[in-house]
């Protein structure tokens, strides 16, 4: 099982007169018990120059929102947005809906209680306004009793708290606030297992996106179908051959006629035979579909958001292809993003996965050991999903990309994907 990671989401701003830079804001997922995503936490990648502050974070997020538009950026998700207590007197709060947006408060260290309810009024004043409060598990504290009714959640970072002293704190916070839990950091299975048990519903964390090791295992039917599908049409078979596939399996039928009639692909008439299906569409965007199929298929809890990210790393992988490549090598490059979580998605490790499709070498090269130019996109493609400046440095770097270039591209892809899974 595993998290969307943080999702770069570039944007490019001008925080000073007369000076222009580009500004990175990533986002990660928050999930729910069926793994939907309700919403992202937003902050600033691009943390560079001696006049970075917190405080500065804030206001880019803040800037980013209004000038890019919440929809570009989050779609209709919850936006958690870190804060700093000095920030939440900003003007950048009046720049956005209150109502999407959670802020995201920070402790105030070793305190009195008295500073505590300084603070008190202006915290109430902007959950007045329409804005949800979040709080890390030291509001549980007694010095914090006055927080404790305004927090809408509460977040449990499993890196810093010992599992008895998580259980006494879900507890706790279950029986004295009306908040909503959300598990942060949530890495392992196990993890995973021991909070939602006790009741947690809420999850943040890279188990929900990373692959991780398992051992291998069959795939489920209609995946075996998918995949299939998917190997005539790289071996580029028949419209009959195919149309039998699609005979055989009610399942795959209905998903991939759905898909083909949506809104998103964009055909102008209803597409009502398979035989039309195949001939109307040709075999690369059936091949298209039959991917993003796949991404929709879930085996052994796998989460809804590992397909997600992949589609999204398939159409970003070719967007920047197409910057100096070929459209045959941005073909490829789609292929080599949307099935870069395969072995996450199947239950396999990645070269089992590889030994069921009919890839070309420089895909398979590219998925197993980030060889060639595709490696380096599929690099680059990680790198914006992290807080990993460095890696996303170096992977541009040798590509040859401007961030400029990336951000667009990036942007789109949020945009396409998001539209697809609709």
């Amino acid at each position: 099982m595993p998290s969307t990671p943080a999702t770069g989401i570039p944007y490019t701003l001008s925080p000073d007169a007369g000076q222009s830079s580009v500004a990175l804001i990533a986002r990660q997922a928050i999930v729910n018990a069926q793994q939907a995503v309700i919403g992202y936490e937003l902050f600033n990648r691009s943390r560079t120059g001696p006049t970075h502050t917190a405080a500065t974070d804030v206001a880019l997020v803040f800037t980013a929102l209004s000038h890019a538009g919440t929809d570009e950026l989050v779609g209709k998700k919850l936006i958690f947005v870190n804060c700093t207590h000095e920030s939440l007197a900003g003007g950048h709060l009046e720049l956005v809906d209150p109502d999407k947006v959670v802020l995201e408060i920070p402790p105030l260290g070793h305190v009195a209680t008295q500073e505590v309810g300084a603070r008190l009024p202006i915290l109430a004043q902007l959950r007045e306004r329409g804005f949800h409060l979040a709080f890390n598990h030291t509001v549980l504290q007694s010095a914090y009793a006055a927080w404790l009714p305004l927090a809408d959640y509460i977040k449990l970072d499993l890196s810093l708290l010992a599992a008895d002293q998580l259980a006494v704190l879900i507890r706790y916070a279950q029986r004295h606030s009306k908040a909503e839990l959300i598990a942060e950091k949530v890495e392992t299975a196990q993890q995973y297992d021991t909070v939602s048990s006790q009741g947690v519903q809420l999850f943040q964390g890279y188990w929900f996106a990373r692959p991780a090791l398992v051992h291998a295992k069959l795939v489920t039917p209609a995946q075996a179908s998918i995949l299939g599908l998917i190997n005539l049409v790289r071996q580029q078979a028949s419209t009959d051959e195919i149309e039998e596939v699609l005979k055989k399996d009610a399942g795959l039928a209905f998903n991939l006629m759905r898909l083909i009639n949506s809104s998103g692909f964009g055909l102008t008439r209803e597409i009502t035979s398979f035989r039309q299906a195949v001939m109307l569409l040709g075999l690369k965007k059936l091949f298209r579909w039959a991917a993003l199929l796949l991404t929709t298929s879930r085996a052994g809890g796998t989460p809804s958001s590992v397909g997600h990210t992949a589609v999204v790393r398939g159409r970003l992988m070719e967007l920047l292809a197409l910057e100096t490549m070929s459209q045959d090598e941005a073909d490829q490059a789609f292929v080599v993003g949307i099935f870069s979580l395969l072995d996450t998605m199947l239950g396999l490790p990645m070269a089992s996965a590889l030994n069921l499709l009919s890839v070309g070498d420089n895909v398979e090269a590219a998925l197993l050991r980030h060889e060639g130019t595709l490696g380096q996109l599929l690099r680059l493609a990680q790198a914006c999903e992290s807080n990993d400046d460095a890696a996303f440095d170096s992977a541009a770097g040798m590509l040859h990309l401007s961030s400029a270039q990336i951000n667009g591209a990036h942007l789109q892809a949020l945009a396409w994907a998001d539209h697809v899974s609709d």
